[in-house]
């Protein structure tokens, strides 16, 4: 530690005087050119010296600029690059209104927007700018991914991009600690309409965290912009089977040596969900059916605050929190009898009810440093904690075939705490070096999960402690790494390779009162990331890139719990503690034509691929865990295209077509082979008098999921519109979700002599209403976007 503060403190700059370089930029009709790209250049090698946009006002300044001689440069879509040669003396200098020339060629092609578009395509990431889809309203983070381009989402919420699986989620440049069910409930409460964006980044460098097969998506909250202050308040409701409402309130204070900022949104409501389930095995058949009613209490709140020490230092403070408590019941009916007979056996109904609550709660500590002549230097520290708590009771009663008698019962319940700690610290560092950018840095991390199963049999209305059924889990891990990247630009072409290097080491200890030789598992492994890519611009109009990563996907640490987990009384869920790892390689090539069409092929090879079977256990029970099946490969085809048919209709279509192979290397895994076609497309209409009309809708075709599934085509058909009023300080939207009900999904596997045939589903066919209302001044500079160092140990809690 005293290493890391003399570090720091020698890193400390001196506060200077600084003086200023400013403008405007108009177009020839003299209307303001808002978000266009102004960068310094060295006149000599055309090296970056610094960056900015313009505001919606067109202007734009720099700071800390050294006496010398630059090249400034303006680039802007629809527009001929700009390029003046500036000698700067170190004295406050503004060149006043600067015109841009519109483009000669194509003038039919070029779209001059006072927003920013709604995708856009870059070297590095997809960008999804959600803040200008008004098809968002009502609905949530969960419910956007499945419109951003290239994304799909499977049947159980998982998340498919490029027909990869294994995403990371992001929030605000910082991995999210949840995952599964909890994850799923953090994205549902976390509302459309509080989002900026979503970047899709499918080849990170190895700067990143090497976990996640697909890469990562990062959900990009909306922030305030200059000195003042303002906020956003929001209200909706969302009407399915029940109504389910949301709200949520942000603000930004920025004075000149500080910026507080802060978020609270929540959600509350019921929603429901079907699983049917018919099942196979051993000459006997069973046709689960199961309602469920959710009914949920979502709260989500974040406080941040920057302190401007000088202008390359800052210090920053940050804390966020997600609350959750919910109930559930499941009405479950299951006829049984011999595959051929037409007359039941017997019938087993289990109405179950559970309670769950949790929270989950993050700090950050963070400094960082950045010069004008290229070097930066950041340091996260992070602490989390997660805490859950379930409890359930199971009901099981066996009724004869016509259900007029009562064979037999059984009564369970089980309670489910969870709690896991993470304490992260990385520290990143950047300089120029031979004409490219040089950048290093390591991140230690520590994570420790303690799960407790208590199971009672419930006996003429005492709950009575099953030792034999109960179990503590505990599970510590360390994840070391170092990486080293290299950026390097030259003329026409744009160079960038890297390596990260991580150390894992994981113990799990198994406790029950039962002999398992599975009770302890110890592992300790070093892997190399590599990752590069190459671009060339080839003329104004197209720009080749070519990108390799090598990724990984660690377990989640509940799936490594070896215990017997029960679901009902024919089926129980068990961890496979042998599990291991599986390894991407990721290869693609996209080309970008007049920065809007844009085409790619990406391969991507998996090997150890793992994936939830569902595993026959006798004649009548089966149990859900999670094996290293097979070896998956990926071939993806994609399309990214917007385009403004007339100055009041813009489209955008988005395709991926890819081919999943599953090679099998397990001998109760049949091998899988399927074609997909996913497609989104959006049609915005605008109308007079601040009136919008948002058509748009998303297919997949039939697919496989989690290497087992294999399911059908479903969609989704939605309709919005959008009106302002109080010159636009308030938006009241309106909007149809799944008009024609096709998102339900349908899929059969099977694993060894275990045949599944399922469909599954919610009260997704809605109607949505919201009010935004913005208050405060309209220009403020944006709150300091920066990750923390939670990374990709988060990303795998259950």
């Amino acid at each position: 530690m005293r290493i890391l503060i003399a570090g720091i403190a020698f890193l400390l700059p001196f506060v200077i005087n600084s003086q200023t370089l400013s403008g405007k930029v108009l177009s020839q009709e003299r209307e303001v050119v808002p978000f266009a790209a102004v960068t310094l250049n060295n006149p000599v090698d055309s090296s970056l010296v610094k960056a900015t946009i313009t505001n919606e006002k067109g202007l734009f300044k720099f700071n800390e600029v050294l006496a010398g001689k630059y090249l400034l440069q303006i680039t802007n879509l629809g527009f001929a690059d700009f390029k003046k040669e500036v000698n700067y003396t170190g004295k406050s200098i503004n060149l006043n209104e600067i015109l841009l020339v519109i483009a000669a060629e194509n003038l039919d092609e070029v779209t001059v927007l006072a927003e920013k578009p709604m995708v856009q395509v870059l070297a590095d990431k997809t960008v999804f700018n959600v803040e200008n889809t008004i098809n968002a309203t009502g609905t949530s983070a969960f419910e956007l991914l499945r419109k951003a381009p290239g994304v799909v989402m499977d049947n159980s919420g998982g998340i498919i991009v490029e027909g990869k699986v294994g995403v990371q989620i992001f929030i605000d440049g910082k991995l999210s600690i949840l995952q599964g069910e909890d994850l799923m409930n953090y994205l549902e409460s976390l509302q459309a309409t509080d989002i900026s964006a979503i970047e899709i980044i499918t080849q990170p460098s190895s700067k990143y965290d090497a976990a996640g097969n697909a890469g990562i998506i990062n959900i990009k909250l909306k922030k305030n912009k200059s000195l003042g202050t303002n906020g956003t308040i929001t209200a909706g409701v969302t009407i399915g089977d029940f109504a389910r409402y949301n709200s949520s309130v942000n603000f930004n204070i920025r004075e000149k040596k500080g910026n507080l900022y802060g978020t609270y949104s929540n959600r509350f409501g019921k929603s429901t969900n079907f699983l049917n389930l018919l099942r196979t095995q051993s000459g006997t058949r069973f046709d689960a059916r199961t309602n469920s009613i959710y009914d949920r209490n979502s709260n989500n709140l974040k406080l941040g605050y920057d302190f401007y020490a000088s202008s390359k230092s800052t210090f920053g403070l940050l804390v966020n929190g997600n609350f959750n408590n919910g109930f559930v019941d499941n009405n479950s009916r299951t006829p049984i009898r011999p595959v051929g007979n037409t007359v039941n056996d017997s019938v087993l109904v289990a109405n179950s009810r559970s309670a769950n609550t949790s929270s989950n709660i993050n700090a950050n500590v963070n400094y960082k440093y950045a010069d004008t002549l290229g070097h930066s230097f950041n340091v996260d520290f992070d602490y989390g904690k997660y805490n859950s708590d379930r409890d359930a009771t199971q009901p099981n009663v066996y009724f004869n075939g016509s259900e007029t008698e009562v064979l037999r019962e059984n009564i369970t319940s089980q309670n489910t705490p969870i709690e896991i700690s993470i304490i992260t610290l990385m520290m990143d560092y950047e300089q120029n070096l031979f004409k490219g950018k040089l950048a290093a840095g390591f991140k230690l991390a520590s994570v420790k999960t303690d799960n407790t199963f208590d199971f009672f049999n419930r006996i003429d209305g005492q709950s009575i402690l099953n030792v034999d059924q109960s179990n503590q889990f505990k599970y510590n891990e360390n994840v070391n790494a170092v990486y080293v990247n290299y950026n390097y630009k030259w003329t026409k072409w744009n160079l960038q390779m890297g390596l990260r290097v991580e150390n894992t080491y994981s113990e799990g200890n198994l406790l029950s009162s039962t002999q398992n030789e599975d009770a302890r598992v110890e592992r300790n492994y070093t892997n190399l990331f590599p990752s590069g890519g190459l671009t060339y611009q080839m003329n104004p109009k197209n720009q080749f890139a070519v990108t390799y990563s090598r990724r990984i996907q660690r377990p989640n640490y509940q799936s490594l719990n070896p215990f017997e987990y029960v679901i009902d009384e024919l089926s129980f869920r068990k961890g496979n503690p042998f599990l291991q790892p599986q390894y991407a390689d990721n290869l693609k090539l996209s080309h970008t034509f007049n920065y809007r069409l844009t085409t790619s092929i990406s391969y991507s090879y998996v090997s150890d691929f793992f994936a939830q079977v569902t595993v026959a256990d006798g004649r009548s029970r089966n149990f859900i865990t999670t094996r290293n099946v097979a070896d998956n490969e990926v071939i993806n085809f994609g399309i990214s295209y917007p385009k403004k048919i007339k100055e009041w209709w813009d489209v955008y279509l988005s395709l991926n077509a890819y081919t999943s192979n599953y090679k099998a290397n397990s001998p109760e895994f049949l091998p899988v082979r399927q074609e997909t076609l996913s497609l989104y497309a959006q049609n915005t209409f605008s109308l007079p008098k601040e009136m919008r009309i948002e058509l748009s809708g998303w297919y997949s075709s039939p697919t496989v999921w989690g290497g087992t599934y294999q399911t059908k085509s479903l969609g989704s058909l939605n309709l919005a519109f959008q009106k302002k009023y109080f010159q636009d300080k308030l938006t009241a939207r309106l909007a149809f979700n799944d008009i024609l009900y096709t998102i339900p999904w349908q899929g059969t596997t099977q694993f060894g002599d275990l045949f599944i045939n399922g469909s599954g589903g919610s009260d997704s066919r809605q109607v949505a209403f919201g009010i935004t209302y913005d208050f405060g001044r309209d220009e403020i500079k944006k709150a300091r976007k920066r990750k923390t160092g939670l990374q990709d140990e988060q990303d795998r809690i259950e």
